[in-house]
Formats: structure tokens, C-alpha cells, sequence
């Protein structure tokens, strides 16, 4: 399908609803907060600090509050009613520190839901579907450049990888020479809610890959990002015939090393998760939300009064508002995936034991022979380096970038095109023939 004629995908700036899950963010705000209330007591009773590395600031506190009682005092010395009035004056300090600081929080988030942007990208025609997945092609324009399968998250939309028309990894490479196709997986509908891995891989991707290679007459590189990465391996294991090359961008393995505090929290909800697997039902955005919110609780928090101290109309204000509403955008996981993923992989690391199983194939890194790709991102929250990293070693014909960037930085930030676009398209273009 041609793209001549078709209108921009502009939109009116969306009702946002974020940043979500909301409750969640605004509570863990005022516990953290109040708790700086709590924690002054230990400064007037004398207790040492909880964490040794706050210890030279409780010191310091401890002499700026003897300074205050000693100017009051007018004299050397200060007594009780000196020590109480200084204490006091300190305990107001904090008081209005938590109103001012919760103030500000609302602020950024009010400023954030009235944000005039609107995502405005051309959009790429569908070249296949199934159920609610599609494919779409963004390379009409360069019908016969070297064919690239793309591959996304089930968890977050893949229009990260085309944020803004400037910001695009799936412009670039078209730009490049090559003609990408991306995968949208979509909402899960009734069918899809009781999807398995095995069903997204050797169904859908497969699908996919087929479909790729009957439009263009060739095999395409694929490239897997995040999740999508592990997604990319699988069919790898599965199709590497019919591949030119891999490339596998902050794709995690290892799920033992450098494994998120979350992990710790499985047990917990692994009832629900075997439920919902059982029954086909999704986990929702927010929960999933919720488990990456435990990687770094105050991430979103200080993210958004940082926001809130820029200029409003600003280029800065509005690459985070496009980046924010992708963000908020997720779609949920059907319960056997979200099973598969969190218990096989976080909580018993299959991958990394090399137990994972793909349609009763166990996936080998070590089996797959194609030229190989691995860019890791060294500031990444999401999946650790440390998880990422044997990859580059297990696959025969790898090779391992690292780039100082984080996890979706290295796909939206300003420094993503030179760090990873750039190499990686060099890369591609060594085996695009």
C-alpha cells in the first residue's frame, strides 16, 4: 500500500491520565517525604544515622541546628528553650520543604496533562496482519533496499522506535538504504490473551517473517529491542536460514545477574499470574507499571519536578511529554506470557540456565551461527549490562557494543542517533547483501 495521499497521524493532544499508575506515584511521594519528618527525630535524640552514607549529613544538620540555638541565645551557650526554639524553627523548615516540594509535584503533573503536543508522524502502511498484530512498513519509499524485521516489546508500544519525525530509528535506517518493518503487537484480543510464548514465536513472528520475505524476494536482518530481543533469539533458534543477521539492543539473558529487587516480590503475585495464565486473562498496565516502579520508586517522581523547572513551550518540555505519553501508552501482557516471563524468567531464570523452551526447543544462543549484534546500554535501569552481557559471549559470531546511555535513551534521547544508530546502520550494512 502506497503512502501518496494519505493524511498525517496528527491528533488532539490526548486526555492524558498519566503518569501511571498515579495513586502509586503520589503515595510513595508523600511517604518518602514525611518520612523526612520522622527522621528528624534522630537528629534531637541523638541516634546515629540508618544509612552510613547519609552520616556526614546528620553531622551536619546536628551543627547547623547548635548554630541556631546559639544565635538565638545571643551568647555561646545556649539552653533548653534555645535548643526547643531552634528545633522547632527546623521542624517548620520541613514541614514547608514537604508542601512546597508536593506543590510542585502536582504542578508538573498538571502542566504535563495540559501539554499542547500531539504525536504527529506520517504513518506507515500495514503490509500484513493477524488478529491484532501488524505489520507495518516503513520503507515504501525504498521498495528495494535490504529488507529489516523489527522487533518490540510485548509490553510497550513500538512507536518508540518512531517517537517524533525526527526521532525515529525506523526513519534512520530507511534513510540508510535499508527498508525496515516494524511489528505492532497490539492490545491482546480474545485470542491473544491466552497466548504463550510459543505462540507469539512460532505463530505471529513467524508469520511475520514470512511475510517479510515474500514482499521483498530476501531475507531480512532482525533486530530485537528490549523483550523483543529474547523474541528475536527464539526465532533465530527457529529460522536462522531464513535471516541475514541479528541484532539484539538492551536485551536481557541472564536474569540471575543484576536481578531487580522485584524479583524479590514473585512469590507474591505468582498466584495471580498462574490465575490469569489459567483463565487467559491480561495483566493490566498499571500493575506492570507497578513492578518497574519498584526498580527505582522515586525515578518518576524526581523525573517530573525536574520537568516541572522547565520552560513549558520548550523543545526540551516536549520531547519528555512525547516520551511520557509513549510511556503511559502500554498495552497489557496476556496472563501465560506475563506468567512466562515473570516466574520463567525473573524467578527461575530459564534463559540463563538455558531451560527456555520455544514450541519444546530449548533456545541456545550458542546454536545460532549468524553475524550478531549486541549493544548494551551501560546505564541501563531496566535490564542490567550484567544481564545483557553473556549474550555477546554465548553467540558464536557476536559483537558487543557499549554505549553510555540508558535503556530507552538509546532509542529516543538526542544522543541515540550517534551512540546506536549510527554503528549499528554500519553494522547492518556489512551483511545487508
Amino acid at each position: 500500500m502506497s503512502t501518496t495521499g494519505m493524511a498525517a497521524d496528527k491528533a488532539a493532544a490526548p486526555n492524558r491520565l498519566g503518569p501511571r499508575p498515579l495513586p502509586l506515584y503520589l503515595t510513595t511521594a508523600m511517604l518518602n517525604w514525611s518520612g523526612s519528618r520522622l527522621a528528624s527525630e534522630s537528629l534531637r535524640s541523638g541516634l546515629p544515622a540508618w544509612n552510613p552514607a547519609l552520616e556526614s549529613v546528620q553531622q551536619d544538620l546536628e551543627r547547623q541546628l547548635r548554630d541556631s540555638a546559639e544565635a538565638i541565645a545571643g551568647s555561646g551557650a545556649s539552653d533548653n528553650s534555645d535548643e526547643k526554639s531552634a528545633w522547632h524553627d527546623f521542624v517548620a523548615a520541613v514541614d514547608r520543604a514537604i508542601l512546597e516540594r508536593s506543590q510542585d509535584l502536582l504542578d508538573a503533573i498538571r502542566i504535563y496533562r495540559r501539554h499542547p503536543y500531539a504525536r504527529e508522524v506520517e504513518p506507515a502502511p500495514v503490509a500484513w496482519s493477524a488478529g491484532t498484530t501488524t505489520l507495518l512498513d516503513y520503507g515504501t519509499r525504498n521498495l528495494d533496499g535490504p529488507p529489516v524485521l523489527v522487533i518490540p516489546s510485548l509490553i510497550n508500544r513500538f512507536y518508540v522506535l518512531d517517537l517524533k519525525s525526527d526521532r525515529s530509528l525506523l526513519r534512520y535506517l530507511e534513510a540508510r538504504g535499508f527498508r525496515p518493518f516494524v511489528i505492532d503487537w497490539g492490545r491482546p484480543g480474545d485470542d491473544e490473551a491466552r497466548f504463550h510464548m510459543t505462540d507469539y514465536v512460532a505463530g505471529r513472528l513467524e508469520e511475520c517473517l514470512d511475510a517479510v520475505r515474500a514482499i521483498t524476494g530476501q531475507p531480512p536482518l532482525v533486530l530485537g529491542y528490549c523483550m523483543g530481543g529474547l523474541l528475536a533469539l527464539a526465532l533465530a533458534a527457529r529460522r536462522q536460514q531464513d535471516m541475514r543477521a541479528l541484532g539484539l539492543l538492551a536485551t536481557p539473558w541472564d536474569f540471575a545477574a543484576g536481578a531487580p529487587p522485584v524479583a524479590s516480590f514473585l512469590p507474591l503475585i505468582r498466584p495471580m499470574l498462574l490465575m490469569a495464565s489459567d483463565q487467559g486473562r491480561t495483566i493490566g498496565t498499571d500493575l506492570l507499571q507497578a513492578l518497574f516502579h519498584m526498580l527505582d520508586p522515586m525515578l518518576v517522581i524526581k523525573k517530573f519536578l525536574r520537568f516541572g523547572e522547565l520552560e513549558a513551550d520548550g523543545a526540551e518540555a516536549e520531547d519528555f511529554v512525547a516520551l511520557e505519553d509513549w510511556l503511559n501508552d502500554g498495552v497489557p501482557l496476556s496472563g501465560p506470557v506475563a506468567a512466562e516471563a515473570l516466574l520463567g524468567w525473573y524467578g527461575e531464570n530459564l534463559p540463563g540456565r538455558q531451560l527456555w523452551r520455544i514450541a519444546g526447543r530449548t533456545v541456545l544462543p550458542g546454536d545460532i551461527n549468524l553475524p550478531s549484534k549486541v549493544i548494551i546500554p551501560s546505564r541501563d535501569r531496566i535490564v542490567s549490562p550484567s544481564s545483557a552481557e553473556p549474550l555477546g559471549e554465548l553467540l558464536p559470531h557476536a559483537e558487543t557494543l557499549h554505549v553510555p546511555l540508558g535503556h530507552v535513551g538509546m532509542m529516543a534521547s538526542t544522543n541515540a542517533k550517534k551512540a546506536v544508530w549510527e554503528p549499528l546502520g554500519a553494522w547492518m550494512e556489512e551483511y545487508a547483501q
